[in-house]
């Protein structure tokens, strides 16, 4: 059985930065793209960067370069590096595991605050 644990979240101040771990069980990892989204209550889920299963990240111009995903094949997890972080990035980011069949698997989600 596939899962996926969000964790790395937490409370930060203006400027600073944290990691954020996607780490996934039961799967093979190697066939997996991943994505970074993020959502604020009452508005859309916004989508962060994305990572293919042959390590290609792509991004949205919104970050303007902030944020790097990167993976590890040996720990079977994708990372998001957030830096410079702003109070507009406080939302809860959760990550999304593509299989190649159409299956996607959700991590559940951490929270993320960006306040002095």
């Amino acid at each position: 059985q596939v899962q996926i644990v969000d964790s790395g979240g937490g409370l930060v101040q203006p400027g600073g930065s944290l990691k954020l771990s996607c780490a996934l069980s039961g799967g093979n990892f190697h066939m997996f793209d991943v994505d970074w989204y993020r959502q604020v209550p009452g508005k859309e889920r916004e989508f962060l960067a994305t990572i293919t299963h042959f390590d290609r990240p792509n991004y949205t111009a919104t970050l303007k370069g902030r944020f790097t995903i990167s993976r590890d094949t040996a720990k079977k997890a994708v990372y998001l590096q957030m830096n410079n972080l702003e109070p507009e990035d406080t939302a809860n980011y959760s990550c999304n595991y593509r299989h190649p069949s159409g299956d996607h698997y959700w991590g559940q989600g951490t929270q993320v605050t960006v306040a002095s």
